[in-house]
């Protein structure tokens, strides 16, 4: 009879997150975060690698949770504690969308080539 396997790296999402279920900012699988420090010094050890992961440049909280072999979920909890701390940022867009008047013009050269 076999005994039960016993794994030392499985630990609970929950208790990974202290308990909670919910990031406190709304971060999608495609959002990237950049490191903007170091981490803290009392910071969980699952802080500290996401940080050592994303130190390697821009990466999306899906690719994290790919390299850490961590639930998205948590990912997004800890992520989302480290931008809160200031210790990542999510880079935003270089540009704004366009002129509304701009992409009329767009349309209606698209418009008079289809004619």
């Amino acid at each position: 009879m076999s005994r039960p396997r016993r794994d030392p790296d499985l630990v609970r999402a929950y208790v990974r997150t202290g308990g909670r279920s919910r990031a406190t900012r709304d971060l999608d699988l495609v959002t990237l975060v950049v490191a903007s420090g170091d981490p803290a010094q009392g910071a969980s050890a699952d802080a500290r690698r996401v940080m050592d992961v994303v130190r390697r440049g821009s990466l999306s909280i899906a690719e994290i949770a790919a390299y850490l072999d961590q639930p998205p979920s948590v990912i997004k909890i800890i992520a989302s504690d480290l931008l809160d701390s200031g210790h990542l940022s999510s880079p935003t867009p270089a540009e704004a969308l366009p002129d509304l008047a701009l992409l009329e013009e767009v349309l209606n050269g698209l418009r008079a080539l289809a004619v």
